[in-house]
């Protein structure tokens, strides 16, 4: 039998498919079944990262300058592309990334949410007016944009997190230049075609596909970049702060999660449980928002912990595209032996694992990276599980003794992204709102499920204070300016007494 002819996918700069200067490319295989090659992709290096600033940075002018309603008109015919091929550009992710493919059905809509959303945000992006302090003069602010972004995405939301990010740039009026995920291009390259095709003008937004040292480190530093938008690790979060630092280059950064589930004594243990198996086993665990802390209250942590093995346990695990799989592997290799890697180091600081810990190897898992549900007990805040971010399918039990132990546990990590309570009391869930200190809230409901209309980022090393999403994403991509009209025929000297 033939070989299975793979396609080679280029960059796109200027408005055209090319290739990289470095005459490269790599190969993107599915996580489920090495043998299923995706694509070649471009290996992108400094000179590709250049042509394509170099395209944004001329397409600036007249982006800039066309009306931001008609700049949304673009972005509302891409949302209507991206409905018809939602289903292709699923089963392509899946593929890619390895979640499942209702869960991939999500990232595609997510992305189709954006797209909407940001488009009304063409008619709107509010500035304010405001009684001057003088007779005869009018107060106001407005949006400008500022430049060309560089945009790094990760591999976990291929779709959703670079819409978060290349949506609001676009319809602030910035030009754009994403570097995509090494193990998910063929996601962005989606986006990216479907925008070209809905008519965004050449040179507005450009994908290049390769590693951070040789393309991303470039984009990052290149003197024509007015913005950075960074999700990823807190650990590469903070060199591209550093590498921004010396020309003062805004720099938005949203990275890593320890994020934690609390059970009171009253909750609804069935929910509960429900909830957590979802906010831990989601994606794989691989969701800078998944619950890798597990708080329960002493008195229901036996009860809580039963319900949360019979449904950790009766998981199915596969490939994401057979209709009955609810988890898929992790994303590769490498990942793989981190997370294996933490689940011997949970074993040997005293963690009692009550179910998963492997690897599956044999059968439909040979090829693929595959890890059984983990769960951990009687893990104490000093355990390096409690404190860091996993980012696989290991969940972690601890116990509390109040409310208020509770929020101190939660409270006692370096992240502070998402947490949740499940509890039936009001004063509980409002106190637990109050008091725990994270960018997302989540009550009787588990840690993950943000919506595109609010805010999304976190506190402490979660991010830099930035938020992604909602209407406050516009900060991110605009600079305010106020704007004062005298019109009183006469010099008003503000604050000066006449």
């Amino acid at each position: 039998m033939a070989a299975k002819k793979v396609k080679t996918y280029k960059n796109y700069i200027n408005g055209e498919w090319v290739s990289s200067h470095s005459k490269k490319t790599f190969v993107n295989c599915n996580p489920a079944d090495t043998t299923d090659i995706i694509g070649r992709f471009q290996y992108s290096n400094e000179q590709d990262v250049n042509d394509a600033v170099a395209a944004a940075k001329a397409a600036y002018p007249a982006w800039r300058m066309m009306p931001a309603p008609v700049r949304a008109e673009i972005l509302f015919r891409a949302g209507e592309m991206m409905i018809k091929q939602k289903e292709q550009i699923a089963q392509d992710m899946t593929r890619e990334m390895g979640k499942v493919l209702k869960e991939t059905r999500g990232d595609v809509q997510e992305a189709i949410d954006m797209t909407f959303f940001m488009a009304g945000e063409g008619r709107r992006m509010f500035g304010a007016t405001t009684p001057s302090e003088l007779a005869n003069k009018f107060n106001m602010t407005v949006r400008q944009p500022i430049g060309v972004v560089g945009m790094i995405t990760p591999w976990n939301f291929p779709i959703a997190i670079p819409s978060w990010k290349i949506l609001p740039a676009l319809i602030c009026g910035n030009t754009a230049v994403i570097k995509s995920a090494p193990d998910t291009p063929l996601s962005v390259h989606a986006l990216v075609k479907i925008l070209h095709d809905a008519g965004v003008p050449k040179g507005v937004i450009n994908h290049i596909s390769g590693e951070g040292v040789e393309a991303g480190q470039p984009l990052v530093q290149h003197k024509d970049v007015k913005i950075v938008s960074f999700t990823g690790s807190s650990a590469t979060g903070r060199l591209i702060s550093e590498f921004c630092a010396p020309t003062f280059k805004h720099c938005s950064l949203e990275m890593g999660g320890k994020n934690v589930i609390m059970v009171m004594d009253d909750a609804d243990l069935d929910l509960a449980a429900d909830g957590a198996v979802w906010a831990a086993f989601g994606t794989t665990g691989q969701r800078c928002t998944a619950a890798s802390r597990l708080v329960v209250h002493k008195k229901v942590m036996k009860k809580f912990t039963a319900k949360l093995l019979e449904r950790a346990k009766s998981l199915r695990i596969g490939n994401g595209l057979d209709a009955k799989t609810e988890m898929g592997p992790v994303i590769n290799e490498s990942q793989m032996k981190k997370i294996l890697g933490y689940i011997e180091i949970g074993k040997k600081e005293g963690g009692k694992l009550l179910c998963g810990g492997n690897q599956l190897k044999t059968g439909k898992y040979k090829n693929g990276y595959f890890i059984e549900p983990t769960i951990f007990g009687g893990v104490t805040e000093k355990m390096t599980i409690f404190k860091e971010e996993i980012f696989g399918p290991v969940t972690a039990l601890i116990e509390c003794k109040s409310l208020e132990d509770g929020i101190r546990i939660a409270n006692n990590t370096s992240y502070g992204l998402s947490a949740s309570i499940y509890t039936k009391s009001v004063n509980s869930a409002f106190t637990a709102i109050r008091d725990t200190y994270t960018g997302l809230f989540y009550v009787n409901a588990p840690t993950i499920g943000a919506e595109v209309h609010l805010p999304f980022g976190g506190t402490n090393d979660t991010g830099n204070g930035h938020r992604e999403a909602g209407q406050q994403v516009l900060d991110i991509f605009s600079e305010w300016k106020s704007v004062y009209v005298d019109y009183s025929g006469v010099i008003q000297k503000a604050q000066i007494d006449d």
